[in-house]
């Protein structure tokens, strides 16, 4: 099952990509040891690796919501799990290809009822008391030196990522402004390779150990935007920021949002999902109204486990907020019964399967959910989709709901961080009782939050991902 559902995500992002769309030219010839640049600078092999992606490419999201699924293993029904009440809540790299393909359906599976599969978790009566829903939110890249302190403290399994030395990369036009959405390769001499995209500062975050087994000492960086180029040396140990210059201005861009819901849809999301059918309008308008005013997009990706209806059910960008509400709304929270999710399968296809909008937009994805991903069934994995994500500029922020464990906290900040993105966490008059209500307490292992209900907490982050403009 696992291969098949590998097989089904590769060939639905293949046919995501709008016409034309290509991988990543090889650069221009390098210049040769004594060339321009740090002293005795090495010749640089060409690249041993490509990108696992196509580059976002799509011109605009005028469509109605488009919808497909991955099936599971029970066979189109909903489950009657227990998994739905399994705690108290507050209200308010690829497989190989196979011949299977994603199932586009109009409306979601009908409901029906069977004994979930595997162990199911403890069912406490859930209760539901008045008030909003209340987040934390902490910036792992902004208190880097804390964040690896708590990755050295955490010991859970989980995919192994070096990021333990970066550089941040700052992208500027011959004017002296940050040019957002560039994109940005990485090379060591013996053609090992990352891509990345600037944000709206003009800055990304690079960590050469990621990709690069060997340890090389220089790295070539060539960055690109609106047909103008610019390359640049990053020794270890030099400097921590490098900055390149385009030669000529790049013109600004209107602010162009594309905002996914990443979305656990089993059986204990229910009062989260919930908040966010209530939330979404307010939200939508609020972030409509910022300075900026973005030209907002959205779209959703729900996913269960293997056996449940269905593994995923994504609904592909749209500018139709009415539409998009409605698919929201016929969203429920069902299935599950083990721990972990298919989060990986659903972040592949956030990833490579929904149509992203191509040159400045600025490109978010909300991922809501309480229970990690499971390391070992074959399938996408979740490391390797967060490099591609960072590829084609897409920032994770990494919603951790209540009764997330340890290891899904690791991982969620694993994922946010590389991207870019923050880790958001709901909060409570005490911790130890999620059913408390709202308040600023939390069970993570985390330092120096603030605190806001989580609608505001999401147009905050969206403004400040749209700041620079």
């Amino acid at each position: 099952m696992a291969a098949l559902l590998s097989a089904q995500l590769m060939l639905s992002a293949c046919a995501a990509q709008a016409p034309g769309a290509a991988l990543w030219p090889q650069p221009a010839e390098l210049p040769v040891a004594g060339g321009t640049g740090p002293a005795q600078l090495p010749a640089f092999a060409p690249l041993q690796v490509r990108p696992n992606f196509r580059a976002p490419s799509a011109a605009h999201c005028a469509r109605p919501p488009q919808m497909h699924e991955v099936p599971g293993q029970g066979g189109g029904q909903e489950l009657a799990s227990s998994k739905a009440l399994s705690r108290p809540r507050l209200a308010a790299a690829p497989a190989p290809a196979a011949e299977a393909a994603l199932v586009e359906r109009a409306d979601a599976a009908p409901a029906g009822a069977r004994a979930s599969s595997g162990a199911e978790k403890e069912a406490p009566q859930r209760q539901r008391p008045p008030g909003p829903v209340t987040a934390g939110v902490v910036d792992d890249n902004a208190d880097f030196a804390e964040y690896l302190a708590f990755r050295a403290r955490t010991q859970v399994a989980h995919r192994a990522l070096d990021i333990r030395e970066r550089y941040l990369l700052q992208v500027r036009d011959g004017r002296g402004r940050a040019v957002a959405d560039a994109e940005v390769l990485v090379r060591s001499p013996q053609g090992q390779a990352a891509w990345a995209r600037t944000d709206r500062a003009g800055k990304v975050w690079l960590h050469p150990d990621a990709f690069d087994a060997q340890g090389a000492r220089v790295y070539e960086v060539t960055a690109r935007r609106g047909g103008l180029e610019s390359r640049g040396y990053l020794q270890r140990g030099q400097k921590s920021a490098l900055e390149l210059r385009l030669d000529g201005a790049v013109a600004p861009d209107r602010a162009r949002l594309d905002l996914v819901f990443l979305v656990d849809a089993t059986g204990s999301m229910g009062d989260e999902i919930g908040k966010l059918k209530a939330s979404l309008r307010s939200i939508a308008d609020e972030v409509a109204g910022l300075p900026s005013q973005p030209d907002l997009c959205f779209a959703l990706v729900a996913y269960r486990d293997q056996g449940d209806a269905f593994v995923l059910r994504s609904h592909d960008f749209t500018n139709d907020l009415g539409a998009f509400q409605r698919v929201l709304d016929r969203l429920q929270a069902d299935g599950g019964g083990d721990e972990p999710e298919a989060m990986n399968e659903a972040l592949h296809a956030t990833v490579h399967r929904l149509a992203w909008r191509g040159d400045g937009a600025t490109r978010m994805v909300l991922l809501l959910a309480d229970a990690p991903p499971h390391l070992d069934d074959g399938g996408p994995q979740y490391d390797q989709d967060m490099q591609a994500a960072l590829g084609k500029g897409i920032k994770v922020f990494s919603v951790g709901a209540s009764g997330l464990n340890p290891q899904g906290e690791y991982i969620q900040r694993q994922i946010a961080q590389y991207t870019g993105g923050r880790f958001v966490f709901l909060t409570y008059a005490d911790a130890q009782r999620p059913a408390s209500g709202p308040g600023r307490e939390t069970v993570h292992d985390v330092r120096n939050y603030s605190v806001d209900t989580l609608d505001r907490l999401i147009v905050r982050l969206v403004r400040e991902e749209l700041g620079a403009l």
